[in-house]
Formats: structure tokens, sequence, C-alpha cells
């Protein structure tokens, strides 16, 4: 059985810990900063092995050169020659194996081009999503298109529901704000804003997430949803019913938000 635990690093970033009580066994995802990562494994005693990376951002690689210098982990990573140090080089189709656990790869991009995602199957499905699926949003389209974004999302939306969410970043709150601008009559979403307050005011993660709570109340994966399309009308914001023109709505809006 894995364990999966945050490492915050910087401001409001989770590099997931993945590791195995029995084996002492650990690999992380996208680990850009190795000091914490460090702190972590000496205090759990814990021997790394792997690491997964989702793409070739400096907060989610910095910390991998000191990581492969001390432990020699096997790193996967997407094909992109400019993030060194990645020992297997992973596209769509291929899988990984974790601790014992086989995670699919999937091809995700739109915040960069080289983004993908790891997901297990199974009774207990799980994703290590980086930074395209957020807690109540997305990633900002940084290298990709509006359309190409959209397209990835669609494929994290069609993931079951129970799919247990690891997103990078502890956005949660400002994402909900975002989302209740948009749906502002959205009661799951306005469960959800108090019960992720209710969180961080305990100091506590918001993530994981899930595909399902996502479904609900992030408005990126909302794009054909009458109430979405039906609360952009009202607030004059609709310029086209196609999910990839919703979505470039959306998601401009939120860019000046």
């Amino acid at each position: 059985m894995l364990n999966i635990d945050p490492i915050p690093a910087f401001s409001d970033n989770y590099i997931w810990l993945i590791y195995d009580r029995d084996s002492r066994e650990a690999f992380v995802v996208d680990p850009g900063d190795a000091a914490p990562v460090e702190k972590c494994l000496d205090d759990m005693q814990l021997d790394l092995t792997g690491i997964l990376i989702t793409h070739h951002h400096l907060d989610h690689v910095g910390g991998l050169e000191q990581l492969r210098s001390r432990h020699a982990p096997v790193v996967y990573g997407p094909a992109n020659p400019t993030v060194k140090g990645i020992d297997r080089r992973v596209a769509a189709g291929d899988r990984v194996e974790v601790l014992g656990e086989s995670f699919a790869v999937m091809e995700v991009p739109g915040h960069t081009l080289d983004h993908i995602a790891y997901y297990r199957t199974g009774d207990e499905p799980l994703l290590f999503c980086g930074d395209t699926l957020f807690a109540g949003g997305c990633g900002r389209v940084f290298e990709g298109t509006p359309p190409m974004m959209h397209q990835s999302l669609q494929s994290l939306a069609a993931l079951p529901g129970g799919t247990r969410v690891y997103c990078a970043h502890e956005y949660t709150l400002a994402n909900l704000a975002f989302a209740s601008a948009v749906e502002p009559d959205n009661t799951a979403l306005n469960r959800r804003v108090a019960d992720a307050e209710a969180t961080r005011a305990r100091n506590e993660p918001t993530v994981p997430s899930s595909i399902e709570l996502e479904l609900a109340t992030n408005p990126f994966l909302r794009c054909a949803e009458p109430a979405l399309l039906e609360a952009l009308r009202a607030q004059g914001r609709l310029q086209g019913e196609s999910g990839a023109e919703v979505f470039a709505t959306v998601r401009g809006w939120k860019d000046n938000f």
C-alpha cells in the first residue's frame, strides 16, 4: 500500500512523497527544492529510489540534480531534452512502476508543451497532475493554446470520479474565489469554499481533491455545463459555446482576476 504525504516547498508548492513503510523506499514527485525533501527523508529514515517529473518548470525540477547526486534514484519525466537528469523519458501509453504499483503516463500539454501526468488505475485511482489541474482551477496556458489545454483537462475529467487528484500547489482558496465569481449560485461550490476555508484555518492542505469534486465545482471542467454557460451569458462574457471557446473565456477572465 502506497503512503502519500505532501512536502511543503517555497510559498505554496507541494512535493509529493510516496513511500512504503515496510521497505522504507520512497519516490518524490516534482522536487523543485531538494532541502525539504532531504529533511523529510532523514526524519522518516526513507531511501529515495525514484523521482517523477511532470514538466520542466524550475519549481518542479530545481532540486533534481542534488537529489540525484546524493541518492541516485531512477528519474522518470517527459521527453524534453532541456530537463537534465531524466533517466527514462516517458510519453502517453508508457507505464511507470512506483514501489510495486503501475502508473499510466498521460500527455496533458497546455501549461507547458511537455507536461505529463501519472495515473494509477484500480479500486483507488489516483493522479499526479502537476500544474495542469488544480483544486478548483487549472494552470495558466504558457506554452500551449486554450484548445490544447481544454483537451488535456477533458482527458483528466474523463477519469473515474473517485480518482484522488494530487496537484502541485496550494492555490485552492484563490481558485475558489474566482470560481465563485463565475458561478455564484453553485451550491456545491459554496459548500466547498466553506470547507476549504476551515481546512486552511487549521493549516492543513486542501489537496488531494477528487475528479468528482472538480466536476461539481471547478469552472475549467464545467465548460459544457448549462449552469456555467448561463452564468457567463448573464454576465455578458459568453463569446462562443464550444468547450474550447468557453474555456478560453474563463481562462482569460482568470488571468486578469
